[in-house]
């Protein structure tokens, strides 16, 4: 396996009530990417509609798909067909009951290499996850797949630097991240950024501490609350990606759609992780209180 990688995140709109419209524009997007030369292409979290968690509502389950289901198999023919590898978003229904917030991977001969749920659910205004979401229970294992071990976490798992660490020591060659995060229209404009700011740098650190890349793919677009009780979610796009010291290698708008490629050295990580060897210096023998909740 060569050590350079071509990547590419499709930053786009997922507010189409259709789901088939998000889907054509996902699937663009992939195409253009591979016309580009991207061998891994990773999309927004639950890219085939509106982000529909801004309020409780039992007639949203009816979104919800199996895995393997018809979008995988529809995205596995596109990765079949181009020789790419997909990271996609999809609300999983496993039962009656049980629903998941899942990341899939499919390999670039059309298979589903696996399938990451989310571990970390929020419960916010406009962000009532919990409402829909099992926690994930495969824990923060990477997919093995023909472009490296890909540590796939979702949205706001990006906070919790336990996550990006526990896939960096399984092994993970890159952290990806699908997302859907914006701005409450509300807020004013340095709270905006205040918001905005801490979420890159977060997970810039997270590349650092682990000696990684890490890429976020969030998506665009003002999407109306459908209970009317706020004015809605701004998402605010700025995908980027960063190498193994935090620096910037790609950087989308917060309005626009594109299709970025950055190439990845996985040499790099290498390098880096030998200047810097947190993991060698890591305490393993002092950490037993990060399982407890708090410290009393």
């Amino acid at each position: 396996m060569s050590s350079k990688l071509t990547l590419a995140f499709i930053q786009q709109a997922c507010g189409d009530p259709d789901p088939r419209v998000n889907l054509d524009a996902s699937l663009r997007g992939i195409r253009e990417a591979a016309a580009r030369g991207a061998s891994l292409i990773l999309l927004p979290e639950l890219h085939l509609g509106p982000y529909f968690c801004q309020t409780e509502d039992t007639q949203r389950f009816d979104l919800a798909e199996p895995i393997p289901g018809p979008t995988t198999d529809k995205l596995g023919k596109v990765a079949a067909e181009l020789g790419v590898v997909i990271v996609a978003s999809l609300f999983e229904r496993r039962a009656a009951g049980l629903y998941h917030n899942t990341a899939v991977v499919l390999e670039s001969d059309g298979c589903l290499a696996g399938k990451y749920r989310k571990m970390h659910i929020p419960d916010d205004p406009g962000y009532y996850e919990k409402f829909y979401f099992t926690p994930g229970d495969l824990g923060f294992a990477p997919i093995a797949t023909s472009v490296g071990k890909l540590g796939i976490l979702v949205c706001w798992d990006q906070w919790y630097p336990e996550a990006a660490r526990l896939m960096a020591l399984a092994g993970a060659d890159l952290l990806l991240y699908p997302t859907a995060i914006g701005w409450n229209p509300d807020d004013d404009g340095e709270e905006q950024e205040r918001q905005r700011n801490a979420w890159i740098t977060v997970q810039r650190g997270h590349a650092v501490a682990n000696g990684l890349p890490v890429i976020a793919c969030n998506r665009i677009g003002l999407e109306p609350d459908p209970g009317g009780q706020t004015r809605g979610i701004r998402f605010w796009g700025s995908s980027f990606a960063v190498g193994p010291q935090g620096e910037y290698l790609a950087q989308a708008g917060v309005a626009d759609e594109q299709v970025l490629l950055v190439e990845i050295d996985r040499q790099r990580s290498e390098d880096v992780r030998r200047i810097w060897p947190f993991l060698r210096d890591r305490r393993i023998d002092a950490y037993a209180a990060l399982t407890r909740r708090f410290i009393d």
